[in-house]
């Protein structure tokens, strides 16, 4: 497999099928033996960070690949890792890959945000339940936001999540009541949504539902209002510049 896959990345800007195409990062899709392999291509870094990643801190691609390990070896969902390329200049890191099984997910988060999707108070319950299990471990999923959850339903009718968007993570021996909250805070501004959340999370966590809900709503509060100052304060500045 080894010669295939360096075949994909020294490829991977004239083929492979587009998944994603983003400022920072490229996602694409390319047949792999029997499997669809998922290839993100991550930003050529700046002049200094290609000295950093060369010399003080692991690259994005193989951050990925290691902490996708690690949420494997503790039973939290991933799509199936496979391996990393770091390229380097005579500066330091050029460009890196992260190479994982493609997976083919019913949805995202996110489409429990933006749509009337049907069961979605299951699915919450469910999704918060694997977040308490990943809390628990002391893996704190630094990116965990709406569209880095694959939700796919399985035979039993019940749901499995998988993380992707791997690069930042910390983890805990013991993760804290605010740690856990704030955790939760990017995933949706929808009120209802967190009480329903909140509710499954104070079972599980043996607190008092209104505790859980204050410090859960109260972090979600507080991320939207930096979020859209933030959107605001960027309309400003390109009105400026035209």
């Amino acid at each position: 497999m080894q010669k295939e896959l360096t075949a994909v990345i020294r490829e991977f800007g004239s083929s492979g099928t587009v998944l994603e195409n983003g400022k920072r990062n490229v996602i694409k899709i390319f047949p792999l033996g029997v499997i669809n392999a998922n290839v993100k291509s991550f930003k050529i870094p700046k002049f200094y960070n290609k000295i950093v990643y060369r010399y003080f801190r692991k690259s994005k691609a193989k951050r990925s690949f290691e902490y996708a390990n690690i949420l494997m070896q503790n039973g939290i969902g991933t799509p199936q890792p496979i391996a990393y390329f770091e390229n380097y200049d005579t500066v330091g890191l050029h460009d890196s890959y992260y190479v994982s099984e493609h997976l083919q997910a019913d949805l995202t988060y996110r489409e429990l945000v933006e749509t009337d999707y049907p069961d979605t108070e299951n699915i919450l319950r469910q999704f918060t339940a694997f977040s308490f299990q990943l809390h628990e471990k002391g893996i704190e999923f630094l990116d965990h936001s709406p569209g880095n959850t694959l939700i796919k339903k399985n035979e039993e009718g019940k749901y499995d999540f998988f993380l992707v968007d791997l690069n930042r993570m910390k983890f805990h021996k013991q993760m804290s009541f605010e740690t856990r909250m704030k955790n939760l805070s990017r995933l949706t501004p929808k009120k209802e949504m967190v009480m329903i959340m909140s509710d499954a999370y104070a079972k599980l966590y043996s607190r008092p539902y209104v505790e859980v809900f204050d410090k859960m709503w109260g972090y979600t509060s507080q991320f939207q209002e930096r979020y859209f100052r933030k959107r605001r304060l960027k309309k400003r500045f390109i009105f400026w510049k035209k």
